[in-house]
Formats: structure tokens, C-alpha cells, sequence
């Protein structure tokens, strides 16, 4: 049975439990447990603290574990990064004050930055030559500067609406981050058979993201103009109908696609056109 460690709580919680809820496992999404068992996959779920994780999964008190991808590159431990998968995500900036005249990276040389995030940090300083001053604070990194305490700052960037109310200004993105499962890269064979199925239904999960199982009615004749216009995922399934001069088409088309496509299907005769939710895709 594996163990996987997850955030205690938070949005990342709540999105690492929906994940694997459609994935046909059920877990408390309580922050109030430290360990749980769950149904649907031979699984115990450990709740930790995010910054926690890496570390738990390294020393093999979780076999993997399912954090962000800016803490595994904080923390520096032995873990391997499996997959990503595709929600919490963020980026790591540097941001300095409205009223700075910013002329590039080399404007960090000689300053102090304030950051939750030292290790990431200072390692692209050293990538980039710049010699500059970490200053490590937990908590609210983005007031520093306001305060004295530092002439910039290094800190997690969602929408950028906090850097606005602080008075600061998005410079550098350093990393993009989203949350990962990580693994122990010590495990053995056994345990790593399970972690290939369970990433299994992740990844069928994910794919089915953002798509839409569309079908319609069209002309028979028109079918090869449809067909240039929904590849499909390999190529639409054309079935017959009763009448012997209409087909059926049925398709999968990413969301983002769907308005544009379903107008030109219906310039080429397209009609009854439906669309429904797609659960899952199983390659």
C-alpha cells in the first residue's frame, strides 16, 4: 500500500483531493487528520504542511506526494518529479517598488530582497552574477520594502493583485510553478507498479480537462469539409443514419475550440449538433 502526502489544507487541498476524487478515490479533505485511509485506490493519505512534503517523500515516510513545484525547488530534497498537474498554478517574481527606475537584473546588485523562497533565490542570483543581499521573513513578504526592510522582494505571484495594493511592480519571473507528484526515487519495484497506475488515472484525468464530446448530424456529402475541421483526436467516428444520405459525427474538441468550430461545422450543413461533459480519456 502506498502513502501519499498531501497539503493539510488550503486550495491546494482542495484541488489535490477533487483530483483524485475523479479519479475514483475518496479521502477526507480535512485538515483536522494527520493520516487517513482511502477508498478506491490501496492508499494511506498523510496530511502535512506543504513545505513539509519534500521532505517526508525523501525519507520515505510517504512513498510520493503531491505539492508545488516551487517547494520541491526550495527545499532541495531527494525526490523525483513524476508529472505535473496542471492546477495551483503560479509564478515566483521579483518585484520591486512603483517608484523605482528599474534598467534590468543587474539593478539587484548591492540590494537587499526580502523572500519566503532564499534557496530558489539565491540560486538565480548566482546563475545571473548577481550579487545581491537575501533576507529570509515568513509571513507577509510583500510589505517589506514599504517598511524598510528591503529594497525588493521575491514572492509568489497569482494575479498580481497584491503587488498593486502594496505598491510594487512585477520585474522578473524567475519560475513557473504548478503543483507536481513527486516520488521517492529509492522505492521499490512493487510500490513503483502502483504509482504508475495511480498516475494512470491522473493523467486520464487531466486530459479530459478543458474538452467536449460533440456530435451532430450532417449531409453525407459535406462530410469530408467536416472532417477538415475536426481532426479530432485521431479522426471523427462517422456513423450512418437512417437516412441513407445524413451521418452522425462524433468528436472530441478542446473547449477553447468549441464556438469557432461549431460555427463553421454549421456553414457546411452541420445540424442537431450536441455537446456533453467529458469525464475521462483512457489512451
Amino acid at each position: 500500500m502506498l502513502t501519499i502526502a498531501i497539503q493539510n489544507k488550503g486550495r491546494l487541498n482542495e484541488d489535490t483531493v477533487s483530483l483524485m476524487r475523479d479519479a475514483g478515490i475518496t479521502a477526507s479533505a480535512s485538515h483536522r487528520k494527520l493520516i487517513s485511509d482511502a477508498k478506491g485506490f490501496p492508499l494511506h493519505v498523510l496530511y502535512l504542511r506543504d513545505d513539509d512534503i519534500p521532505q517526508a517523500v525523501a525519507l520515505g515516510v510517504a512513498d510520493i506526494g503531491i505539492v508545488g513545484l516551487n517547494e520541491v525547488l526550495e527545499k532541495e530534497q531527494d525526490v523525483d518529479v513524476c508529472m505535473k498537474l496542471g492546477f495551483g498554478t503560479c509564478r515566483l517574481s521579483l518585484a520591486v517598488p512603483n517608484n523605482v527606475e528599474y534598467t534590468g537584473l543587474n539593478w539587484f546588485d548591492g540590494k537587499r530582497v526580502a523572500t519566503s523562497y532564499p534557496v530558489i533565490l539565491r540560486n538565480y542570483f548566482v546563475e545571473n552574477n548577481i550579487k545581491a543581499f537575501v533576507h529570509e521573513i515568513t509571513g507577509s513578504v510583500e510589505v517589506a520594502p514599504a517598511v524598510g526592510m528591503a529594497d525588493a522582494i521575491f514572492d509568489i505571484v497569482s494575479s498580481g493583485g497584491t503587488l498593486i495594493q502594496n505598491g510594487l511592480k512585477e520585474e522578473e519571473t524567475v519560475i513557473y510553478s504548478e503543483a507536481v507528484l513527486i516520488s521517492n526515487p529509492h522505492i521499490d519495484e512493487v510500490r513503483r507498479r502502483e504509482i504508475d497506475k495511480l498516475k494512470f488515472r491522473f493523467q486520464s484525468i487531466i486530459e479530459s480537462r478543458g474538452m467536449k464530446y460533440v456530435l451532430f448530424n450532417l449531409p453525407k456529402i459535406h462530410v469530408q469539409e467536416a472532417v477538415s475541421i475536426l481532426p479530432g483526436m485521431k479522426s471523427p467516428t462517422i456513423l450512418p443514419l437512417a437516412a441513407p444520405e445524413w451521418v452522425s459525427l462524433h468528436v472530441v474538441i478542446h473547449e477553447k475550440d468549441l464556438w469557432e468550430k461549431v460555427e463553421r461545422l454549421k456553414t457546411v450543413g452541420a445540424t442537431d449538433i450536441l455537446v456533453l461533459a467529458l469525464e475521462n480519456v483512457i489512451k
